[in-house]
């Protein structure tokens, strides 16, 4: 999806929502309107374990895991936004290292990631 399906589908729906896929298939996890451009949720997943919720400036949604791997907190949805080399990223707000959105790869060091989930707006 591209970034004007990803605005023609937020604008069609009466209220639209960030749904992630697990391995039950796709649920709600939150309305867009709880989602501010360029800033993070926390949302709990079905297992209850908690995800970050991201909507870039084109309305892109992103999902990975809220648990920042090297302080163990449940930090990451407070983290910052940007982009390195075109690869968007959530900077931890603890000790800066980033993660890439797309892949939940660190961009700091290598070897380390978060969960990365599927989302869509529906």
């Amino acid at each position: 999806m591209d970034d004007t399906d990803h605005a023609h589908a937020a604008a069609a729906a009466p209220h639209p929502r960030v749904e992630v896929h697990d391995a039950q298939g796709w649920f709600a996890l939150c309305g867009l309107d709880a989602l501010t451009p360029g800033r993070g949720v926390a949302a709990l997943l079905r297992d209850g374990t908690q995800a970050a919720v991201f909507l870039d400036r084109a309305g892109r949604p992103y999902v990975i895991g809220n648990r920042d791997p090297f302080t163990g907190a449940c930090v990451l949805a407070r983290g910052l936004l940007g982009s390195a080399h075109g690869a968007p990223f959530v900077a931890s707000p603890l000790l800066k290292q980033r993660f890439d959105l797309r892949t939940g790869s660190c961009l700091d060091e290598e070897g380390v990631c978060v969960p990365v989930f599927r989302s869509r707006i529906r």
